[in-house]
């Protein structure tokens, strides 16, 4: 399977080293050395080079390497819109996705919500983020960076003797600037898994 992860990521590569070099330091933004491209990725340093990635040193062989292959490939030099912030089901064409985007996302990072709470200004801090101090709903919430230009706005719930705990991720207006729907919700998908990984990390 990582072979076929792998193949697709080169193939993307191969189609973003035909961006100009300058367009592609400005769209990520990254900072450019020879034909390295630096910036964060998913709470680590990312090196996006020719013919391969690495994410906190490590090469990526998996399908991180094609969301941000992806990223680098889709991304538009137009500032990032927040608001009005848009739930996953109001993107276009997200709907064959919606199931499983509500499973990944948001629903598996409910049994680790107090958690997320207790450590949630390493959580902002790794993933470059700000606390919402202006939340309209929700008993806590913020923002991370899993790419420079797609945030991704999360209201926490707690549970109580009435409901259990909830998690809504959301998305910036014009989050389709910088990479296609199905993207999206494999790289919500990737961050809950960080944000997990994060918090069972020796401290």
């Amino acid at each position: 399977m990582d072979d076929n992860f792998l193949e697709i990521q080169k193939e993307y590569l191969w189609k973003v080293c035909l961006r100009p070099p300058e367009e592609l330091e400005k769209v990520l933004p990254a900072q450019r050395l020879d034909n390295c491209f630096r910036f964060h990725a998913f709470g680590e340093l990312c090196e996006l080079r020719r013919h391969h990635i690495l994410l906190g040193g490590q090469k990526l062989i998996g399908p991180e390497g094609i969301l941000i292959a992806l990223y680098a490939l889709h991304a538009k030099d137009v500032p990032v819109q927040l608001h009005p912030l848009k739930s996953f089901k109001e993107l276009p064409e997200s709907m064959p996705y919606q199931g499983a985007f509500v499973a990944r996302a948001e629903q598996v990072l409910q049994p680790y919500v107090t958690r997320v709470r207790q450590q949630q200004k390493e959580i902002i801090l790794r993933f470059s983020g700000y606390p919402n101090t202006g939340a309209s709903s929700g008993d806590f919430s913020f923002t991370l960076f899993p790419l420079p230009r797609i945030p991704l706005y999360y209201i926490f719930y707690l549970p109580d003797k009435e409901f259990p705990a909830g998690v809504n991720c959301l998305f910036a207006a014009n989050a389709t600037h910088f990479m296609p729907v199905a993207g999206l919700a494999d790289l919500a998908e990737f961050t809950a898994k960080r944000i997990i990984q994060l918090m069972a990390a020796p401290s």
